[in-house]
């Protein structure tokens, strides 16, 4: 199972931005779709984003559309997700996985969750 650490969070006012990374410790990274995910308190976990191997494929949730983008560097075994305009709405413990990918949606694989990273947006 590919293990990934994110990293990246904050706390950011209203209208401000973030960078997260995702480092994944595997010689074969770029057979793994990723996916980033989120979980505001006494909710769900969300699917954000999500990148497939060769980001021939990239997927976002309406809720970040035209604010977030998602890449990946296949030669640093490491997935970004670059997130601008925040909104208070975006604050939670933002995931990532590897994950099933596809243009109309992201599932993560496996049961387990890595320790996340905070995002806090203050208005």
């Amino acid at each position: 199972e590919v293990q990934l650490v994110e990293s990246g969070g904050g706390l950011v006012q209203a209208g401000g931005s973030l960078r997260l990374s995702c480092a994944a410790s595997v010689f074969t990274f770029d057979d793994y779709a990723i996916g980033w995910f989120r979980q505001a308190p006494g909710k769900e976990h969300e699917g954000v984003s999500c990148i497939n191997n060769r980001a021939g494929i990239i997927y976002y949730a309406d809720s970040v559309k035209g604010r977030f983008t998602i890449s990946r560097d296949n030669a640093k075994n490491t997935v970004y997700l670059q997130m601008n305009s925040l909104k208070p709405e975006d604050t939670a413990v933002y995931y990532c996985a590897a994950a099933h990918c596809w243009d109309r949606g992201t599932s993560k694989v496996g049961d387990s969750w890595g320790q996340g990273t905070q995002v806090t947006v203050s208005s």
